[in-house]
C-alpha cells in the first residue's frame, strides 16, 4: 500500500526523473516514524510529569546504580547534550527532589549525580509504561522484522559516525 513518502517520491520522478531520489525514501520515512515515535513517547512522559531529557537522565542514573552515581560529564556523554544544558536539567530534577549532587569520593572537585529514593520510585514507575509504548509502536513488525530494522538502524549510525 503506498504511503506519503510514496506520493512525494512519484512526483519527484515526473519533475526530475535524472535525479535518484530513492534515499529521500529511507530519510523521510525515518523522519516521520520519528516525529510519530516522539509524540507516543511524549504522552507517555507527560502522563509521569516528565519530559524525555529527564526521563533519559533518571533512566540513565537508574541503569548506571551499582556504578554510584554519575559525573555531569559521564551524563553528558550519555545524553549527548551540552554541559549546560545537563546542568540546567540535573537543576530542574534536583529541584524536584528526584537526584542529589554531592562530591565525589575518589575527587573532591567533581560531583556526582545520584537518584533519590523519588527519582528511582519514578524511573521504576515509568519504565514499564514506557517500554508499553515502544512496544506497542513496533507491534506492526514482528520478531524477526524488528531484529532487521535494529541492524539496519545499527548498520547506518555507525556509518554515520554515531559511537557507542
Amino acid at each position: 500500500m503506498p504511503d506519503h513518502v510514496d506520493h512525494l517520491l512519484a512526483q519527484w520522478a515526473v519533475e526530475r526523473p535524472d535525479l535518484d531520489v530513492s534515499a529521500m525514501g529511507v530519510v523521510g520515512r525515518l523522519a516521520r516514524v520519528q516525529r510519530l515515535v516522539e509524540a507516543e513517547l511524549r504522552t507517555t512522559f507527560a502522563a509521569h510529569d516528565l519530559d524525555a531529557s529527564s526521563f533519559d537522565v533518571l533512566a540513565t542514573l537508574r541503569r548506571n546504580a551499582a556504578a554510584g552515581g554519575l559525573t555531569p560529564a559521564a551524563l553528558m556523554r550519555s545524553a549527548m547534550v551540552t554541559s549546560g544544558a545537563i546542568t540546567q536539567r540535573l537543576d530542574r530534577l534536583e529541584e524536584r527532589g528526584l537526584v542529589q549532587r554531592s562530591p565525589s569520593d575518589a575527587d573532591r572537585r567533581s560531583v556526582l549525580v545520584q537518584l533519590t529514593e523519588a527519582g528511582r520510585a519514578l524511573v521504576d514507575d515509568t519504565l514499564p509504561d514506557h517500554v508499553a509504548t515502544e512496544d506497542r509502536l513496533l507491534a506492526g513488525l514482528d520478531a524477526e522484522q524488528r531484529e532487521l530494522l535494529a541492524s539496519t538502524l545499527r548498520t547506518l549510525l555507525e556509518h554515520l559516525g554515531d559511537e557507542a
